[in-house]
């Protein structure tokens, strides 16, 4: 599967002379593709209420993009999934670019530590965390610290002269 793209889809069920006006549908999809966002809104438009896509339309489909792409940002992503046992709902945080990131590490995540198929898989919600305070989990806020820094161990210091073999082993420890 290729990388993921935030759509939103808006359809409705088909107008009848009962019903010349029906009620609008809204959805932010991750899919790969317009297709596979068309197919996943009318799975859970089935599933929410009775309309299929063979007595319903879809209105607009649009690509949603960031609004800025190369700030890192903080993510909180609700979930519900099927596992072996059963169904099981879920909130987890990550610290990603962009909203479809967030999505796509959350497919690897869950994929990883629950060998959870993307079908298994529901999106409820997506929100970025503005604030520090409404960050929950240990493994982001521990990126929040003002001076973080990643040192590098074990540098290979550059040579000035270009010999190709030395009398002693070079020490990576800085």
């Amino acid at each position: 599967m290729g990388r993921l793209q935030e759509y939103q889809v808006i359809g409705r069920h088909l107008p009848t002379e009962s019903n010349p006006a029906p009620k609008l549908y809204r959805m932010r999809i991750f899919a790969p593709n317009e297709v596979v966002a068309k197919s996943r809104f009318w799975y859970f438009l089935m599933k929410l209420r009775k309309v299929k896509k063979s007595n319903g339309e879809i209105v607009s489909l649009n690509k949603i993009h960031e609004k800025r792409p190369l700030k890192v940002k903080n993510f909180g992503v609700w979930i519900r999934y099927d596992s072996r046992s059963g169904t099981h709902n879920m909130y987890k945080e990550y610290r990603e670019m962009s909203r479809t990131d967030a999505v796509e590490a959350l497919y690897q995540d869950m994929a990883a530590r629950h060998r959870a198929r993307f079908r298994s898989i529901h999106i409820l919600r997506v929100i970025e965390l503005e604030k520090t305070d409404d960050i929950k989990r240990p493994y982001i806020k521990q990126l929040l610290s003002k001076n973080l820094s990643f040192p590098l161990p074990h540098r290979k210091p550059q040579i000035s002269n270009s010999k190709i073999f030395s009398a002693t082993r070079p020490s990576t420890f800085a």
